[in-house]
């Protein structure tokens, strides 16, 4: 990276969106400033860099902000070009092939996993669940039928997919707690499961995935749901 780059990631530790950001820059080695945002309390700066969504992730180099964290990706992919650590492939079809994973898991996961947690009513969480469920099966299904079976969605190493794939790990937990259930047990998904003990391992990964204990992450979910509550 030249020495005249600079890098800030604007992100909340709780953003599984954000922490794909600093999982692409360890990837590539890109030095950059984390600048943790108050949600609750935006900066200036968060605001002024993503004035259409107010949102985080937000990465600003060189005094330019790119924002939502897939965009993100293929902004550094493409940035910080390295032959040994490129995110998506060459060919168009399997670049096409990528981001439609990506993007379900943007759609599919998210949305499911949101809904154990933040449903009022048994129902609707147990609804969520199965949905979870269906779409770690249905990836596990992807990652055997289309990605080659692994041991990663980029093959010998980590891509695109993983790296939008790998922050939810640190949720886990969260879903495991509110639903009831245990997420390995309850999906049948050999060589997904295989992958998330494979994919935590990466340096750049385990690295990253620190800022969100999944225990922590818990402790937060379980205080707010109390406040709901307490409110309601």
């Amino acid at each position: 990276m030249p020495s005249s780059d600079q890098v800030q990631v604007l992100n909340t530790w709780l953003s599984m969106f954000g922490l794909r950001v600093v999982i692409a820059l360890k990837a590539k080695g890109v030095h950059y400033e984390y600048l943790e945002q108050d949600l609750q309390n935006k900066s200036q700066l968060l605001l002024e860099s993503n004035p259409i969504h107010k949102k985080i992730p937000v990465l600003i180099h060189n005094g330019k902000p790119v924002c939502e964290s897939l965009i993100i990706l293929k902004y550094i992919d493409e940035a910080w070009p390295s032959a040994d650590a490129s995110f998506l492939p060459k060919d168009p079809y399997d670049r096409a092939v990528t981001l439609f994973w990506a993007d379900y898991i943007d759609k599919k996961m998210y949305d499911a996993g949101s809904r154990i947690i933040r449903s009022p009513d048994a129902e609707q969480r147990d609804q969520g669940k199965k949905d979870f469920i269906e779409v770690l099966e249905t990836l596990d299904g992807a990652l055997g039928d289309v990605f080659g079976g692994g041991p990663f969605f980029g093959g010998q190493s980590i891509g695109f997919v993983d790296i939008a794939l790998a922050p939810f790990l640190c949720w886990f937990e969260v879903y495991e707690a509110l639903g009831e259930f245990k997420v390995w047990e309850a999906a049948k998904c050999p060589l997904l499961s295989k992958w998330a003990e494979a994919v935590w391992e990466v340096p750049c990964v385990k690295e990253a995935l620190s800022i969100a204990p999944p225990h922590k992450l818990v402790e937060f979910v379980q205080a707010m749901r109390k406040k709901m509550q307490a409110g309601s």
